[in-house]
């Protein structure tokens, strides 16, 4: 069994549209981006960093370069047994189930973006990676601190807190007397905190006239790790995952369990490669080099 898993904030790159712009059906696709969100998001992700990191920005970005790399895969006959996304990734996979169309997922991962931006302003919130710690050292270290939770369960070995500022600051010298490596992350607010909880109540607004199908592949979710074909139970999970854990290393293990033996990231970077091959999976591999494996056979002589 294969699984296609899609990358979340902090993918993004100055330079992306650039590098997706190659692909066969890239064009059709950025076009249908004006015409969704009357934003050039070429131009977009071909712009300055600090532009490119603020979350309604990021978030369509990514969501779109994913999404190209997920034609270009379908394309080349290459296609999944089960999908899972990483944050944001989540939205990108429930698209590429047919759960929604592309044009409404990108809608929905710019409007995420806005209300995450609205409940904490970009540059008030923050996120650090904790590599090399103990779970349990790492939650009683800040158990006792206001505004900083635990927001990703990446890897064993890689946890990522998040919160205020302040708080994640403090937080952080705390967790260096101990952890292996602490590393601040490139985005603009606290993801995965009940501080997002007035932007998942924006989104459940948001989502209610909308009508969710039954995915083409089941897909595992952040907030419980396991995987479903229910649409409620999709429309539930991926509300919680807002102001929620995402649960990657937990959803990596399920998917392991239930027969994948292969990973394929599809997006920019190779984030969630890295991560999934920190956890003994070596059979992870980046959908660019699929596809250059796929090209090399069909050009190889019989």
């Amino acid at each position: 069994m294969t699984a296609f898993v899609f990358p979340g904030q902090g993918s993004q790159y100055s330079g992306m549209g650039k590098e997706f712009m190659s692909y066969p059906r890239a064009r059709y696709f950025f076009e249908r981006a004006k015409e969704v969100l009357g934003i050039d998001m070429y131009q977009l992700m071909n712009s300055d960093e600090e532009i490119l990191k603020i979350t309604e920005n990021a978030q369509p970005a990514i969501y779109l370069a994913s999404y190209i790399a997920f034609d270009e895969l379908v394309r080349n006959g290459i296609v999944p047994n089960i999908v899972a996304g990483h944050s944001l990734g989540e939205y990108t996979a429930l698209a590429a189930a047919d759960v929604y169309d592309f044009d409404l997922g990108l809608y929905l991962v710019r409007k995420r973006g806005e209300y995450i931006s609205q409940a904490v302003p970009p540059g008030l919130g923050s996120m650090a990676a904790v590599l090399g710690v103990n779970l349990s050292k790492l939650e009683q270290t800040i158990s006792d601190m206001d505004g900083v939770w635990i927001a990703n369960y990446n890897a064993p070995d890689q946890i990522v807190i998040s919160g205020s500022v302040e708080s994640v600051k403090k937080a952080v010298e705390r967790i260096k007397t101990f952890a292996k490596r602490v590393i601040e992350l490139k985005v603009s607010g606290p993801f995965h905190t009940p501080l997002l909880e007035s932007a998942r109540e924006k989104m459940a607004r948001e989502l209610r006239g909308v009508k969710f199908r039954r995915p083409r592949w089941p897909i595992v979710m952040n907030s419980t790790a396991k995987e479903t074909t229910d649409p409620e139970e999709i429309r539930e999970n991926v509300l919680a995952q807002i102001s929620g854990p995402v649960r990657w290393y937990q959803s990596v293990e399920r998917m392991t369990l239930l027969g994948v033996h292969s990973f394929v990231e599809v997006g920019p970077q190779r984030v969630l490669t890295n991560l999934i091959k920190k956890m003994s999976r070596e059979n992870c591999k980046h959908f660019s080099e699929v596809l250059a494996e796929e090209k090399r056979l069909i050009s190889e002589p019989v």
